[in-house]
């Protein structure tokens, strides 16, 4: 099992391509698979009377609209040709989001791998049409939605030659309070649809994308920064670098720990299985021909004598020669 890991860069470059370059060193030293973007031309995304949402409000000022807020993060796509070639250079993946159509077909030349739809989109009927022409593998998060509203985005996916998909269990508040993550409705996605399941974190901390692992998330998006003390609209509900790194160690660990779902020994308890099991003994000095009672033989380790779970076939038979208190019996 790999859990594909996506380290959210988001719009926390603040529009500097040096930091954006900075961001991508960083989700490799974390030991992300992929970092990823937002694409979009401003004025296609947002209208201009359209506001900011509250926690932006809180983190940015409530002084400009969202479409001024937006002009100062977005790159221009010859930027993110750059910021893909670096990518390269580096040997991560590249992977942005697209807000506005031509935004797809811009990545799309750019030749990614995929495509992440944000929750946002889940009802832009034309831009689900357009995405799933291009035949791509689909990550799909589904926050603030319900389960018609996501069947209906996933049935035009599908009519429309969509590739693979997966669903992301997400909730889009920054940062998500714990009482509203309701994690386990990312197994009722996959109930539900049949489809592989993920989780999009916008919690403070990194307990929940471990636990999501450890509930079957095949994919975790989080997002990330260089500092929380950077001004912009998502800084403060992302991890540092360190942290996003003790996410994904701890991720990879979880991996390791949920095996094949057999139940066998271990290899590596395998010798503590004579040390902590238990053996039948004499309980004190017993003479050949003594008949074994409860009251002369016991149970104590090591275990590579007689197995306690034989005692009553035991009981009652005599003893082939003398044992000396503390001695394996044998038969």
């Amino acid at each position: 099992m790999h859990t594909l890991i996506i380290a959210e860069a988001g719009v926390n470059h603040n529009g500097n391509i040096d930091v954006a370059y900075e961001m991508v060193d960083a989700a490799v030293e974390a030991g992300a698979d992929v970092v990823k973007f937002q694409t979009g031309k401003p004025e296609a995304v947002v209208s201009r009377f359209a506001d900011k949402a509250d926690y932006q409000k809180k983190t940015t000022g409530e002084g400009e609209s969202q479409l001024e807020m937006l002009k100062k993060l977005a790159f221009s796509y010859e930027q993110f040709s750059l910021i893909k070639e670096y990518c390269k250079k580096k040997e991560i993946q590249f992977l942005s989001t697209p807000f506005d159509c031509d935004s797809v077909d811009f990545l799309r030349k750019l030749e990614c791998a995929m495509w992440k739809i944000p929750s946002g989109e889940i009802t832009n009927f034309p831009y689900l049409i357009k995405i799933a022409q291009t035949h791509l593998p689909i990550i799909l998060s589904t926050g603030m939605s319900n389960i018609y509203e996501i069947r209906r985005a996933v049935e035009v996916l599908i009519d429309y030659g969509a590739g693979e998909i997966t669903l992301l269990h997400c909730n889009t508040q920054y940062p998500t309070p714990y009482q509203d993550v309701n994690l386990r409705a990312m197994n009722t996605l996959a109930k539900e649809f049949g489809l592989e399941v993920g989780y999009s974190d916008h919690t403070l901390g990194i307990e929940v994308p471990i636990a999501a692992v450890a509930m079957g998330a095949t994919v975790i998006e989080k997002h990330f920064t260089l500092s929380r003390k950077m001004k912009g609209p998502d800084h403060q509900s992302s991890l540092e670098p360190n942290e996003l790194k003790a996410m994904i160690m701890a991720i990879r660990n979880i991996e390791l720990a949920l095996g094949d779902g057999r139940k066998k020994v271990s290899n590596s308890e395998m010798p503590n299985k004579l040390i902590a099991r238990k053996s039948i003994i004499a309980a004190k000095n017993i003479r050949k021909g003594e008949i074994f009672t409860p009251e002369n033989i016991t149970t104590k380790r090591p275990g590579n004598g007689i197995s306690p779970m034989e005692w009553n076939k035991i009981i009652g038979t005599s003893a082939i020669r003398d044992f000396k208190e503390d001695e394996l019996i044998e038969i």
